[in-house]
């Protein structure tokens, strides 16, 4: 398996030899002409595409870094605002927007270290394999013509001019194989661990963009919380007011017909009743969307055990809560958790659903998974734009794995802490 392991490192430290040399040095020039060229104007045209290209080969040095090593780099890029105008302006826009994130001249950086300290790294986790094998290919007897060709040979620090010398360099060629078995897989790792030490945000970049974030979500969650309201008033407006509003006329009409026209009075009396409970209705209703009395009462996991019998397809529950949790985190994971399986119901037309919400390490983690005909995409205006909002208010995260054809999976993450016990709450 080591073996294995080392020939595979090999392989790929060959190939990354190459790519590091040849793209980072193009890359860098590509992107310093271009940088320089601003000032003749035609910069600010190439410089958008060139480092696009610089964060496309940065992007999938992130990815093989974790594929490979298991080295994780997260992305420090400031996303760009959804209304960058098209066109020349739009291409200056956004050459200024790039030039003035700190990641990409870390990147820049990075391009310039990747051509020399990472090739070498590279580099070494290639040729031990080879180097090794070449000591073997000596003894066996090509030292000969190269020698007798008045060549001077020298196999690492051994000088051959024998077959005793070649045999030495045989043995060590033996040595660097063992070598390479423990050192190539570190190799590699250290050739990512000095990309990351670049491509990753500092703590300084990570904040910056969870405050950004943070305060995204906070004009989010003040947008969504006043449309709650102006639904609400809506809701009331045309509902239950109404029908009150209704029903105290038609009880000014019974107080005038109940002398002079009782049959009919009784029957505007039976309306006004139906009206009275047909406006109760309409209140629970609302205040059912609002916040459940059995999210309340009972806490997340009855309230999700509650929500799953009402829906018209299965839902498979399995809860794991060690408690309750803030009553704004319980509202979010509730209606999030409604917004899914109504999605699941009426867009992806699931058969059967299965629903999985524990805590664990700081985290409620939610999922939920359906049969569905898949095809679901967080960036088409559906209600999980909605969903990574409320979450968002939280730092909490969602993530859809929904290929076409199904099956769709929505997972659903907020830091979050329980109560040690249900006495505690206020």
């Amino acid at each position: 398996m080591r073996v294995r392991n080392a020939l595979r490192v090999s392989a790929q430290g060959f190939a990354l030899g190459f790519v590091t040399l040849a793209g980072s040095i193009t890359l860098f020039v590509a992107t310093v002409l271009s940088i320089v060229f601003i000032l003749l104007g035609i910069g600010l045209l190439t410089t958008p595409y060139v480092l696009a290209a610089v964060r496309g080969f940065a992007n999938w040095r992130r990815r093989i870094a974790g594929d490979w090593a298991g080295v994780t780099i997260p992305v420090p890029y400031r996303p760009f605002p959804p209304d960058l105008r098209p066109g020349f302006t739009g291409l200056v826009e956004r050459c200024t927007l790039l030039l003035k994130d700190p990641a990409t001249w870390r990147d820049l950086l990075w391009l310039f270290t990747d051509m020399t300290a990472g090739y070498i790294t590279s580099l070494f986790s290639f040729i031990l394999i080879p180097y090794g094998i070449y000591g073997s290919v000596l003894a066996a007897g090509v030292w000969r013509p190269i020698v007798n060709s008045g060549g001077n040979e020298w196999y690492a620090f051994i000088p051959i001019s024998s077959q005793s010398t070649a045999n030495l360099a045989a043995l060590l060629g033996l040595g660097f194989l063992v070598l390479a078995v423990f050192v190539n897989p570190a190799l590699q790792r250290a050739h990512f661990l000095v990309a990351r030490s670049l491509l990753a945000p500092t703590p300084q970049m990570a904040l910056t963009a969870r405050v950004e974030r943070l305060t995204a979500t906070r004009h989010d969650a003040v947008d969504t919380s006043a449309a709650e309201l102006r639904r609400i008033e809506r809701d009331l407006h045309d509902g239950a007011q109404a029908r009150l509003v209704a029903m105290g006329m038609s009880l000014g009409t019974i107080e005038a017909l109940i002398e002079k026209d009782p049959q009919q009075a009784k029957k505007m009396l039976s309306m006004a009743r139906a009206n009275s409970a047909e406006a109760l209705a309409e209140l629970r209703d609302l205040v059912r969307g609002i916040h459940p009395p059995v999210l309340a009462e009972r806490g997340l996991g009855d309230a999700v055990r509650a929500l799953a019998l009402r829906m018209a397809m299965p839902v498979e529950v399995d809860v794991e809560l060690p408690g309750r949790f803030e009553e704004p985190v319980e509202s979010a994971a509730y209606f999030a958790i409604s917004e899914v399986l109504t999605n699941a119901a009426k867009h992806a037309r699931a058969e059967r659903v299965w629903l999985d919400v524990h805590h664990a390490n700081g985290t409620l983690r939610i999922a939920v998974t359906d049969n569905g005909q898949g095809g679901a995409d967080t960036t088409a205006g559906t209600g999980l734009t909605g969903i990574e909002r409320r979450l968002g208010a939280f730092d909490g995260v969602l993530a859809v794995s929904s290929p076409v054809g199904g099956p769709t999976m929505v997972t659903m993450e907020i830091p979050c802490d329980p109560y040690p016990a249900p006495s505690s709450r206020s």
